[in-house]
């Protein structure tokens, strides 16, 4: 089921024409909200170019010149990454949503044969396929169309594809719930961007996640959706984009080049306290109401308000530990 991507990366949406292609690269920190769409809540990286193809007879798919679209990067100024992380967080709060993850999506036309997302191999033979697949997506114009809703903002259908895509469409009832199913959230997605019906279609190919954090996550490529990537391209149903990877949950932002400098940065501290305390108390809320619709009473629910965050965090696990050993008791 599609949901949507609101202010999307340039990125995803990269074009090309017989002309040329965009080229590069954007990192972006993602939030969702309670209907399960996601949000881009700001570019942390934009290095976007257009590459002219060669003019000279026989050379058409060779790039030639380069010109710098987009740049704004964060890589070296660790103080204004804090700083846009931490209003991000506080932003997240006051609307009600959760910070969902890091976000990578790579443009190269499918023209490097090393793949360039990290986590992800593939074999030249699949690379050339989407590389010719891509030459036909710029001929025909086959990129996905932004839509403004009624508020003016832009947005896309994403939809994810693989044996796992509910690691990343992330399904629940309210959002306290969703928050129980971030606090515990780790490891990465990777795949690539193709478009179908006017909508982004995020095809995994690998990931490790997992929502447990005693669990070591382990690499599973998805042969299967590789497999139907492949037959989808041939027969003209699927026009590849680009690569993408996915970061989820608060560990995410570890893997940010920069996260050593900034994790001690007192306004990043202070919107990461503000951001535990609030969605600790969604899923306090969460256990709360699972406690009174199974008649279960934890003691330990009454002293919530006056925790620390790492007691809180430690009462969270020992809460769904408990409610679920108590509710196989009940139901007995």
């Amino acid at each position: 089921m599609p949901i949507e991507l609101r202010n999307p990366p340039a990125a995803i949406l990269a074009s090309g024409s017989k002309e040329g292609v965009d080229l590069g690269g954007q990192k972006c920190f993602l939030s969702v909200d309670g209907n399960h769409n996601l949000i881009n809540e700001a570019n942390l990286i934009t290095e976007l170019s257009w590459g002219s193809f060669c003019k000279i007879e026989g050379l058409e798919d060779q790039l030639d010149t380069f010109t710098t679209i987009e740049y704004e990067s964060l890589r070296e100024n660790p103080e204004a990454l804090a700083k846009i992380i931490a209003g991000c967080l506080n932003v997240i709060i006051n609307k009600q949503r959760l910070f969902y993850g890091i976000a990578d999506f790579e443009v190269d036309a499918f023209m490097n044969e090393n793949c360039i997302i990290p986590g992800l191999k593939l074999d030249y033979k699949i690379i050339n396929e989407l590389l010719i697949a891509h030459r036909k997506t710029r001929e025909e114009n086959l990129f996905p169309q932004l839509i403004s809703d009624a508020k003016g903002k832009n947005t896309i259908k994403i939809e994810f594809q693989g044996a796992d895509k509910n690691k990343l469409h992330l399904i629940a009832s309210k959002l306290e719930y969703l928050a129980d199913m971030l606090r515990t959230a780790k490891g990465f997605a990777t795949g690539i961007v193709c478009t179908s019906k006017g909508a982004a279609n995020l095809y995994i190919m690998s990931d490790n996640i997992v929502f447990n954090e005693d669990h070591l996550p382990e690499m599973h490529v998805d042969q299967e959706n590789i497999d139907t990537i492949k037959l989808a391209i041939e027969r003209e149903i699927l026009f590849p984009i680009s690569w993408f990877r996915i970061d989820i949950g608060l560990k995410s932002l570890e893997t940010l080049e920069l996260w050593d400098q900034i994790k001690d940065i007192s306004l990043l501290k202070t919107a990461l306290d503000d951001y535990e305390r609030y969605y600790t108390a969604l899923i306090y809320k969460k256990f709360k109401n699972i406690a009174s619709t199974e008649q279960i009473g934890l003691d330990m629910l009454d002293d919530f308000d006056n925790m620390t965050i790492k007691e809180r965090n430690k009462a969270l696990r020992d809460m769904a530990d408990a409610i679920r050993k108590l509710t196989d008791l009940y139901k007995e």
